[in-house]
This record gives structure tokens, sequence and C-alpha cells, in this order.
């Protein structure tokens, strides 16, 4: 039997994953997900919905129904398993616009996960969803470093760690939520985000007391910062970890790290990080081999792509039809139509001028009015791209999934300036407040030291560009979670006059503006020129 105890106290039995009495080694298979952003269908190479002509002629991938029949058969090959995600779950179709993680927790359960941690997107629409979604899950939902006062409904609600028993042997889970979550989502003042490696070392430390001497961290953290934990605490074997999408694989071309990538931890012991990417694109599967002392001895793995060469499940694909009549009398509408391919990648928009972002910040200019001569929108809230034909809205809504509202208000021209240093100051970290830009044009060395790398800063006025006056006061839009110092906009929340924080919503504007200008030909036009 496997057996689950969350926290140092409650404790219950479910199903049995492994068998048989441990031997000096003992071998694990982790599956993992992480950055899933509510994929409940599969999806095409863009990250939009996949339709029937793509299933057919088999160029989707992932979606639920298929995570399910690679997790099923993982486990009916026997041996100790163990399914976790990274969190992430929540945000970015049509589903969750819906369903709240509703559905999401049906979903997880179906497909047979055993825990998950919290990532950012978990708190888009406040700790009173986050909670409903707590409470509905079948599995723990694990943070060391939340602390949830009772005012924001969490409270006793989130467990720091977990003890598995798997195949005799006892397995430590514990969970990590990203440090910067309070500037880019919405968990409130009564849920406090504390540091990652203090949280870390306690719940170590209360594991270790515990018995428990193979530790997996589920950390929703990014790569370079999984990196740092892995060097700095000791007694972790396994950080699962999500939140910068990044592609570990020893065979797939462009890979961003090994599968797993090793650190060492003080103690001088392994340590294996690994992500499988995002929007359920691939299951991670790590088989990991411990010594008797909980050590990891051997190792091997990779991704496993979700492609047209697995079947989805059956009742799967039944519940995501059953659901999808409210999402399919909103997304199946056509807005306008485009002659190429809008990119919207993650690795465009977070490091340069991207077509889709373009495009967005057109929109948002022509939607403010009169009045407004610059338009910011951050690349981490563009999230997909749409390929050439027509355009929906539901493709629009998988592009822009926050529900975010078109925010104007007034700003120096030196606040602009520091804004758009800030914006691109962490693009070495693929960090989601590269700025988006329209009525505005600039110069970029990334090779710069931080807080120089702007010049030559352009505004378009009467027609013409002009550069930039620190000292004049300029009409601006931006979405609302960037005025209210989202992705670390600090300037646009402390230094904005004349504010408005309630516009239309911004994928209504940009359904809008794709309308009244079809067909567009989305493309980039110098406004980041690279140095």
């Amino acid at each position: 039997m496997k057996r689950i105890s969350i926290g140092l106290a409650t404790a219950c039995t479910v199903m049995a994953l492994g068998a048989g009495t441990a031997l000096a080694d003992y071998d694990l298979r982790i599956l993992h997900t992480n950055d899933v952003h509510d994929r409940v269908e599969s999806v095409t190479k863009y990250n939009n919905s996949c339709d029937a002509a793509g299933e057919a002629e088999g160029k989707c991938f992932g979606g639920y129904a298929r995570l399910a029949t690679a997790i099923r058969d993982a486990r009916a090959e026997g041996g100790n398993v163990l399914v976790l995600d990274g969190g992430d779950q929540f945000q970015g179709s049509l589903y969750y616009s819906t369903y709240k993680g509703a559905l999401t927790a049906e979903l997880m359960d179906m497909a047979g996960y055993d825990a998950m941690t919290i990532g950012n997107h978990e708190f888009d629409d406040g700790p009173e969803v986050l909670a409903s979604f707590i409470k509905n899950s079948k599995i723990p939902i694990l943070s060391a470093n939340i602390d949830a006062e009772a005012a924001s409904g969490l409270k006793d609600l989130i467990k720091p760690h977990a003890v598995f028993e798997v195949g005799g042997e006892k397995i430590g889970l514990i969970g990590i939520t990203t440090e910067e979550t309070p500037d880019i989502s919405s968990p409130g003042e009564h849920v406090h985000i504390g540091d990652s490696e203090m949280a870390l070392r306690y719940s170590v430390a209360s594991l270790r007391l515990a018995g428990v001497n193979k530790i997996i961290v589920m950390s929703h953290s990014g790569s370079y910062r999984d990196f740092e934990l892995a060097e700095a605490v000791s007694g972790i074997d396994v950080i699962v970890g999500g939140h910068d999408n990044q592609l570990f694989s020893n065979t797939i071309e462009n890979a961003t790290y090994p599968y797993p990538e090793v650190r060492i931890a003080p103690d001088g012991n392994p340590v294996l990080v690994v992500q499988a990417y995002a929007y359920s694109r691939y299951l991670g599967e790590l088989k990991v081999t411990f010594d008797d002392a909980g050590v990891a001895k051997a190792w091997d793995g990779e991704p496993i792509a979700l492609d047209a060469s697995i079947k989805p499940a059956e009742d799967v694909l039944a519940k995501i039809a059953e659901a999808s009549g409210m999402v399919d009398s909103i997304r199946t509408v056509e807005v306008g139509s485009f002659t190429s391919v809008a990119d919207g990648a993650s690795e465009s928009c977070r490091a340069m001028e991207c077509s889709m972002g373009s495009l967005i910040a057109d929109a948002m200019l022509w939607k403010a009015g009169e009045g407004y001569q610059i338009a910011i929108q951050n690349g981490g809230g563009i999230r997909a791209s749409i390929d050439e034909g027509a355009v929906t809205m539901g493709e629009v809504l998988t592009v822009l999934p926050f529900q975010n509202a078109v925010a104007t208000f007034k700003l120096s021209g030196a606040d602009v300036i520091a804004s758009l240093e800030h914006g691109v100051s962490l693009v070495h970290e693929g960090k989601g407040q590269f700025p988006q830009v329209a009525g505005i044009k600039f110069d970029l060395d990334l090779a710069a030291p931080v807080g120089s790398r702007i010049s030559n800063v352009m505004v378009m006025e009467g027609g013409n560009y002009a550069p930039i006056d620190p000292a004049k006061m300029y009409g601006v839009v931006s979405n609302d979670f960037m005025r209210k110092g989202g992705d670390g906009y600090a300037l646009f929340r402390d230094k904005a006059t004349d504010v408005y924080d309630f516009g239309p919503n911004l994928e209504q504007a940009v359904a809008e503006y794709i309308g009244l200008n079809s067909p567009i030909t989305p493309a980039t036009d110098g406004r980041i020129a690279m140095k």
C-alpha cells in the first residue's frame, strides 16, 4: 500500500502505487508536468487549442486525455511511481475562465496525479479561488513558503510537505512557490510568500526527523532559482521544477538543459533538477535508484512527447466534451483574419519585439484614443501565437487569458525611460516584464549593464518620431496588472497621475482591433532595435 501523511499530523490511505519489501537499492519513477496552464484540450504547435482537423492530421499535442493515457500506461508497467506537478495548472484557456479550477481538480484526479505545488497563477483570481480548488482536490497541494492568514480563506489548507509511502519506502514531498508571486499575481494582503531557501531548510529538517531520507521538491521558482536551491540546501534529492517553462532533454533539439540537470548539494550529494516545458506538451519521466542511505546513485530519463502516437483516454475526452458547451459558445466566434503567423512565443516576447506584442500594443493605443502616445504591454502577458487564417475569440483569449483591463495614466518621460530599463533588466532570466510597445521606439543593448541598456528613445507625435522629453508628461496605456505594479513596474503604480484602471478588457480591445483592420499581416517594424 501507499500511504500519505500531510504536514506532521494528518494521514490517510490511498491506492497502491508499488509493492514489495525495500532492498538496499530502491527504484522510483517520477512522472511530472509543470505550467500546464489549463490546456485541457490538445494544442497546436502554437499552443492554441487544436481542432478535429488537426487531430485527424496528427498535428495535435498534449491535452488532459493524452496526459491521462501516458500516466495510466506508466502505472500499468508496475514499479514505484509518483506523479507530480510543478505548479501553474491555472490560467491559459477558456476552460479556466469558465470553471475557475473546478474542472482542473476533476481532471487531475482522473489523470492520476499524486501531488502538486502552488504556482503564481494559482493566485490570479485571488486566494478564494485557490481555496475552492484545494477543497475540491483529492491530492495534497503543497507550499512550504506560503503563510496564509485566516482572513485569506487559505489558512490550514496549504501544507508545507507530505510523506508518501511507496513500495515500503517513505518519500518526502515539499512544495515551493516563487517569491515573485506578489509582484506577478494577486495573493492579496493576507497571504505572505516567504524565503524559499529557509522554508526548504525547515521542511527538510522536519522530514529527516520523521525518518524520511528521500526528498523531492516540487518548486515553482524557475530553473535559475532551482539550481541555486539545489546547491544551497542539503538533503534534497530531486527538484521537479516549473515557472520558466524550460525543456530539459538529452535528445530534443534546442532543449535548454540536459535531463536531468545535476547539481551538487553542500553535503556533496547529487540533486537532480528537471522540468518538462509547458502546456501539457510533455510528461517528464525520471527514473532514480537510491542507495540505502537515500542518496541517488543512478538515474536516467527523458520527457515523453505527448504527440499523436498517444491515444487520448476516452473517459477524459468525454468529461472535456461535457464541459465544452459553455466554452464553445465563446471561442468559435470569428473576429478577423491574419495573412501570416502572429508570433506570441515566450522565447520571442520576453526578449525582443514580437509581432503579437506589437499588434497588442497597437490595439491598446488605438483603444485609448486621443491624448495617449505610448503603449506598453508585458511580454509575459502574451501566452500563445496565432497562425494565419481566420482568428477566433477563443484564440485571442488563449493569447490573453488574464482578463486584464486596459489602463490609462500619465507618466513623465524620465519615468517612462526608467520603466523601459526595468522591463529589459532580466531578459537573461526570461522574465515576463519585457516591454512590447507602440507609439515609441528605442535601441536595446543587452550587453550593456542593467540600468543603461536603453538609448535613443523616440515617441511618435504628430505623425513623426521625436526624442522623448524626460520632463514632459505623456499619456500611457497599459493593462491594469502592470499599472498596479505588476511585473515590478513600480513607477506605473507610484508615479502615475490621471489614472483610470477600468477600461475595457484587453482581449476585447484586441479582438475589436483585429476585426476593424482585417486582414492583418502581423509583423515587427523595428520598434525595439537590438544593438
